[in-house]
C-alpha cells in the first residue's frame, strides 16, 4: 500500500486547484475549529435570514456550534435549508409540550458505563467516550445532555478502561466515540490507539465521527498515516443525513481514507423536514457510494429532550424504507434501526 503522503500527493495532482489547497493545508483544521460559529444570530445574519430570528433560541443551553466548511454548504436566504435545520437552535427545543416524550439519557449510556467513559452494551464490542468536544452541535444529538466532565475517558480514567478491556477477552472491537474522536490531534489519537493496540484480543478499531463531513481539512497526511500503519482493521462510521453535506472536498477526503485502507460506513438519522422523503434518502445513498462509503444505519430519532420536533412516526418511516428497497439495490439500503436502552443490540424495525 502507498504511504499516506504518497496518497495525498497523488490526490492533489488529480484534484481541482481550490480543493487541492484545502487538502494540502493540513494545519488549517485547528484554526477553523477554533473559529467555529457559536451564535445563532451571527449564523442567520450571514445567511441573509435575519427576518427569522424570532424562530431561533439565541441563548440555548446546548450551544450553537458550526464550522465554516459546513456553513458554506448552506443556501443563503433559505430558512428550510436541510443543513441549517440540523444545527440552528430553535425556540421549540424548549417547548415542554413538544419535548415531553424526550429524556436526557435516551439510549442508556449511563447504565452501560463500566468506568468513566467506557460503555459496554453489546457483546464483543465496547465504546470509549474519548472526548466531549465536537466540531458541530447537531440539534438532535442523543448525547446533548451527557455529563462529559464526569463521564468522558480522561487520561486519568484511561488506565481503568484499559484494565477492563484487558480482562474481557470476548471484546474484539473497540469503538471511539464522543463528542468526536477526530477532534483529538494526531499525536493524542496516536497515543490512544497505540495503547489499545497492546490489548491482543482487540482486532477492530471503529471510529464514529462527523468531521470528514463538517471539517474535511481534518483528514490530513498524519491522520492517513496513523490509520494505514495501525495493526487494527480500521472502520470509520461517518454521519451524513443529506447529500448536500457531501460536496467536492468531502468526496476527496473520503477517497483518501478509502485508499488508506479504511472501511467507510455511514449512519443517518431520520429527521422531519430534513430527509424524511424517499428521493432525498435515495440521493444520499447514491452519493455515499460515489464517496466509497456504504449506507449502514438509518436511525429512528433517539428520544432526547430538546429534539423531539425532529421525530417521524414509525408508519411513515417504514413507508420510506419500503420505497427505498423498491428503488435501490440491497447494498444501498441502510438498515432501519432504533436503539432502545437496555437492549443487547440495535433493534431492526420491520413493522409497527
Amino acid at each position: 500500500m502507498s504511504s499516506a503522503v504518497e496518497l495525498l500527493a497523488d490526490q492533489l495532482k488529480r484534484t481541482p486547484g481550490n480543493i487541492a489547497r484545502n487538502i494540502e493545508s493540513t494545519g488549517d483544521w485547528k484554526k477553523e475549529l477554533a473559529n467555529a460559529t457559536t451564535s445563532a444570530h451571527d449564523l442567520l445574519h450571514r445567511l441573509n435570514l435575519e427576518t427569522h430570528l424570532k424562530l431561533a433560541d439565541l441563548q440555548p443551553a446546548f450551544k450553537c456550534l458550526a464550522t465554516e466548511s459546513y456553513i458554506n454548504k448552506m443556501q443563503h436566504g433559505n430558512i428550510n435549508d436541510p443543513l441549517l435545520r440540523q444545527i440552528l437552535p430553535l425556540g421549540k427545543e424548549n417547548d415542554l409540550q413538544i419535548q415531553s416524550a424526550g429524556t436526557t439519557d435516551p439510549v442508556g449510556d449511563i447504565d452501560a458505563m463500566t468506568s468513566p467513559g467506557l460503555l459496554h452494551k453489546y457483546h464483543g464490542r465496547a465504546l470509549l467516550i474519548s472526548t466531549g468536544a465536537c466540531a458541530i452541535h447537531c440539534r438532535y444529538c442523543f448525547r446533548r445532555h451527557y455529563p462529559y466532565q464526569q463521564s468522558a475517558c480522561s487520561s486519568d480514567a484511561l488506565d481503568k478502561a484499559l484494565d477492563y478491556l484487558q480482562q474481557h477477552t470476548e471484546i474484539d472491537e473497540i469503538i471511539l466515540s464522543g463528542g468526536d474522536p477526530l477532534v483529538l490531534e494526531n499525536t493524542k489519537l496516536d497515543r490512544l490507539i497505540k495503547r489499545l493496540e497492546t490489548i491482543e484480543h482487540l482486532q477492530t478499531l471503529r471510529i464514529h465521527t462527523r468531521l470528514p463531513v463538517v471539517l474535511p481539512s481534518r483528514v490530513n497526511a498524519g491522520l492517513l498515516q496513523l490509520f494505514s500503519s495501525s495493526r487494527f482493521d480500521v472502520v470509520m462510521v461517518i454521519h451524513a443525513n443529506h447529500a448536500n453535506e457531501l460536496q467536492q472536498s468531502e468526496y476527496a477526503k473520503l477517497q483518501l481514507l478509502h485508499q488508506a485502507g479504511v472501511t467507510l460506513l455511514n449512519q443517518s438519522v431520520l429527521l422531519k423536514d430534513i430527509n424524511d422523503d424517499c428521493e432525498t434518502l435515495i440521493t444520499l445513498s447514491k452519493r455515499l457510494f460515489e464517496c466509497k462509503t456504504l449506507p449502514y444505519y438509518l436511525h429512528m430519532l433517539d428520544p432526547v429532550a430538546g429534539a423531539m420536533h425532529f421525530a417521524i412516526g414509525k408508519k411513515a418511516a417504514l413507508k420510506l424504507r419500503n420505497e427505498m428497497e423498491w428503488q435501490l439495490p440491497g447494498y444501498l439500503v441502510p438498515k432501519f434501526v432504533q436503539e432502545i436502552a437496555g437492549k443487547q443490540a440495535k433493534t431492526a424495525i420491520f413493522r409497527i
